[in-house]
């Protein structure tokens, strides 16, 4: 495509989140609008024309009756169905920790193969529930990355351009463990949709799991906060990476160049 992709960041009340998620986008090379929830409400027509669209983490509407939940209850009830059809035709779209927690609760996650998201919002199979600790946490779990997953967002993120160390993600939530049912686990990993999960599983998430992407590789959710590992001086200690590792992208920065560069090579639209 001509031009630099346009994306949309959607925000609401609570979100805190917001300004990394720009700031990520826009180092990718992504022009990037931040819209709040109500005005997309009014205006849904925003959705048509972007070519990438994020959900911010942060605590949206401070999370009174469950993590996500009011915000998702407005997705569901007015901005579904746009929401399905930029799936369709194929638009990435990022939901990062609070942002993932809405994408599960909309049923916009796990997804449903192109050419079969049902016209009307899908009852959950997955959720996030509370971390089996009982509280938030926050810290840099490791994470390890599927490279055979369709995920456009995680290309080449478990290359050996990344040491252990490196692959290490912020965490910050208390309604973090993801749970499903077994059969759903187990169509999950079938079909490759667990791009990235837990080598130190701090919440106790189900298979380990840190994030689910659609069978597209196009929608992905996460509770790690890549955006917040735009960086390398945001690694809790950067310093011992080594030269080999700090000459490249951050994981979470290259994150970000992976969706936009799937735009412009007409692999998402």
């Amino acid at each position: 495509m001509n031009g630099a992709p346009r994306c949309i960041v959607v925000r609401s009340a609570g979100t805190n989140c917001d300004g990394e998620m720009c700031r990520g986008f826009e180092r990718a090379g992504a022009s990037v609008e931040l819209v709040h929830l109500d005005r997309l409400v009014a205006a849904p027509g925003l959705l048509d024309r972007s070519n990438l669209i994020g959900i911010a983490g942060g605590f949206s509407y401070g999370d009174d009756l469950g993590a996500g939940r009011v915000f998702a209850v407005k997705v569901r009830e007015r901005l579904y169905p746009r929401l399905r059809a930029a799936a369709e035709r194929g638009v990435p779209i990022l939901g990062i920790c609070n942002g993932f927690q809405i994408l599960v609760q909309t049923g916009l996650l796990p997804g449903f193969e192109p050419g079969s998201w049902p016209v009307e919002p899908a009852p959950p199979t997955t959720a996030l529930a509370m971390n089996t600790v009982g509280r938030l946490i926050d810290d840099w779990p490791r994470v390890e990355y599927d490279g055979s997953s369709p995920c456009i967002w995680t290309r080449g993120l478990g290359s050996e351009d990344y040491g252990e160390d490196a692959r290490r993600l912020p965490l910050a939530s208390g309604e973090g463990r993801f749970i499903a049912e077994p059969a759903v686990l187990d169509a999950l990993e079938a079909s490759g949709q667990i791009p990235v999960r837990y080598v130190d599983n701090l919440n106790g998430s189900s298979r380990s799991i840190a994030g689910v992407c659609d069978p597209s590789g196009r929608v992905f959710g996460l509770m790690p906060h890549p955006d917040r590992y735009l960086d390398w001086t945001h690694h809790p200690y950067w310093t011992r990476l080594g030269p080999e590792t700090l000459r490249g992208d951050p994981p979470g920065l290259r994150l970000f160049r992976n969706a936009v560069s799937a735009v412009r090579e007409g692999v998402a639209v």
